[in-house]
């Protein structure tokens, strides 16, 4: 079982206490490292691997908040607290839409849980910290430096995601920290951008906000209480004002409909495409998982319609213990 090892933020990217108007340290106490084990078998293993770590951060009593990608399908959840002590956790649920993954402690955590704050009332410039687990040495001094719409290839879209600069280096499930000390993100991804001529890391965030509506439903049911949307198991990009597939998942939809790696999408159900969140937007226009989904592809010179019958990812995994 991997450790947390001695690694550590470089001093000059570290938050420092005196920079800020609430107890830093406590607010940090509250966020774990999280270790989960995958079965082998599991649909999800061979793209994100069979043993996951990150971050989480307590939101309630013995409840804390990740990214779903790091506990889909996970078999066993362990907690990585502060003071050494390590707690088994149980897998609530996740919710492919956001990306956020709840699990509770099967033990006591004895630690305070962060109040969610307000992600909508944050501004570009916003000095925050990206929390990780182990405190002060593992998080980072940060600012807001973009709020935008992001567009995944695994068919994600989020309307506004908040960017952050300096990028955490263990990013995935790190805690965004507001200038009151509230939660206000959960750290998703780190991108590459380009600035000054310069390619700099920034960190993608998935807005607390997001999470307020369906936290009941994550708790209850272990997902979102409404029908699923349409999934085609196929990873797309945007390039020149064209989608197109770079890869499709084993077993999935797309991959039943014989569609490849290089085929570009130029339209749904007879419209027109040129971007992946318009893509995925019109995608889920059609219906509720399951419905037909008729594409207009092009591959090397040929352009031909193709049905695709999409389906619930869920489907595909293998079902979490949930209560």
């Amino acid at each position: 079982m991997p450790s947390l090892t001695e690694w550590k933020v470089p001093f000059a990217f570290q938050p420092r206490a005196e920079d800020y108007q609430y107890d830093l340290d406590q607010a940090l106490a509250s966020i774990v490292g999280l270790h989960a084990i995958i079965p082998p078998d599991a649909f999800s293993a061979e793209t994100l691997g069979t043993e996951r770590a990150g971050n989480a951060v307590v939101i309630d009593d013995g409840l804390v908040l990740t990214v779903g990608y790091l506990i889909t399908e996970a078999e066993s959840v362990w907690l990585h607290l502060n003071d050494g002590r390590v707690v088994e956790g149980h897998v609530l649920g996740f919710d492919f839409a956001t990306g956020f993954g709840l699990v509770q402690a099967l033990g006591p955590l004895d630690l305070p849980a962060l109040p969610l704050g307000s992600s909508a009332a944050t501004k570009i410039g916003d000095q925050v910290v990206l929390g990780g687990a182990g405190g002060r040495t593992r998080s980072v001094a940060s600012q807001i430096v973009a709020k935008q719409e992001f567009a995944g290839y695994w068919e994600y879209l989020l309307d506004e995601a908040i960017f952050t600069h300096p990028a955490h280096p263990n990013w995935g499930g790190t805690g965004l920290l507001s200038a009151k000390g509230e939660l206000i993100g959960i750290g998703s991804l780190q991108l590459e951008r380009e600035r000054d001529n310069k390619a700099e890391h920034v960190n993608m965030i998935v807005p607390i906000d997001l999470l307020k509506p369906i936290i009941d439903d994550l708790r209850r049911f272990g997902r979102v209480n409404k029908p699923a949307r349409p999934w085609l198991g196929m990873y797309a990009t945007e390039v020149d004002d064209r989608v197109v597939v770079i890869g499709v998942s084993n077993n999935g939809p797309a991959a039943r409909a014989e569609l490849k790696t290089g085929d570009i999408i130029l339209g749904i159900n007879g419209d027109k495409v040129t971007t992946q969140s318009g893509f995925y937007r019109k995608l889920w226009a059609l219906g509720e998982a399951g419905v037909d989904v008729p594409l207009t592809v092009h591959h090397e010179g040929v352009t031909f319609d193709v049905t695709v019958a999409s389906t619930d990812r869920a489907k595909l995994l293998k079902a979490p213990r949930l209560h």
